[in-house]
């Protein structure tokens, strides 16, 4: 019996989860799932379609990349996830996609502003966006320098980081205290994304929600008294 087996039901949940969403098709976007006390993760296998999938195929690897357990390639993304793992603290999972919304404003290299409460829930900025790699990131070890361009753009944000980003010209990360908060957000940044185009096609001088209703909705959701949700 694999030594894994809880590792990579929890990778299989979440990437179903991920289907389930709407946040996937064919083959797109992946999920995996950390083990820190074990130093691995299990991620979706590469260009495996969803339908066919079975908790048995996750493919579970170190953190330098190397496979663990698996008989198949794992995702091309692993290294990315990798990066994120060893320097992100308390993160349990990573989510990535090619949703429609979130993928609109990655590939025109824009940060999603924040126009209303719904965004506010989840974080009190602007959605960042990565710039472009260079040409020397993406001829060398392409999917480690992505990982490193999403933490060289998270340090130079002025307040807290969020737990998503949109990698220009790519699409969306997100990551949580676990692979289905992981999948959560990815589902949350997609509406988050969605949101903002309506409403600057329904008034393109759309300005962003005053800084009060910003503190007031992510300090009741995430702040010290918070009172949003149970105890």
């Amino acid at each position: 019996m694999s030594a894994y087996k809880d590792l990579k039901i929890a990778a299989w949940n979440a990437n179903m989860q991920l289907k389930h969403d709407g946040l996937a098709i064919q083959t797109f976007g992946n999920v995996s799932a950390f083990d820190p006390a074990a130093g691995v993760f299990a991620i979706k296998p590469s260009g495996v379609p969803y339908s066919r999938m079975r908790p048995g195929d996750m493919v579970v690897v170190d953190l330098d990349g190397r496979v663990v357990e698996g008989a198949l390639r794992p995702s091309s993304d692993t290294k990315t996830h990798a990066v994120l793992f060893k320097n992100i603290p308390g993160i349990r999972g990573v989510a990535h996609t090619h949703s429609t919304h979130a993928v609109a404003w990655a590939q025109a290299q824009r940060a999603i502003p924040l126009f209303g409460t719904t965004h506010a829930d989840q974080f009190p900025a602007p959605v960042p966006v990565t710039p472009l790699l260079s040409d020397s990131a993406i001829q060398g070890d392409y999917e480690e320098e992505t990982g490193k361009l999403i933490l060289e753009t998270l340090a130079a944000l002025p307040g807290p980081s969020p737990e998503m980003i949109l990698v220009g010209g790519h699409g969306p990360f997100t990551w949580g205290s676990s692979p289905m908060q992981a999948v959560l957000n990815s589902g949350v940044l997609e509406e988050i994304a969605r949101m903002a185009l309506l409403t600057l096609q329904i008034n393109p001088d759309a300005v962003p929600l005053k800084a009060t209703l910003v503190q007031k909705h992510f300090q009741r959701k995430h702040g010290k008294n918070a009172y949003y949700g149970q105890e």
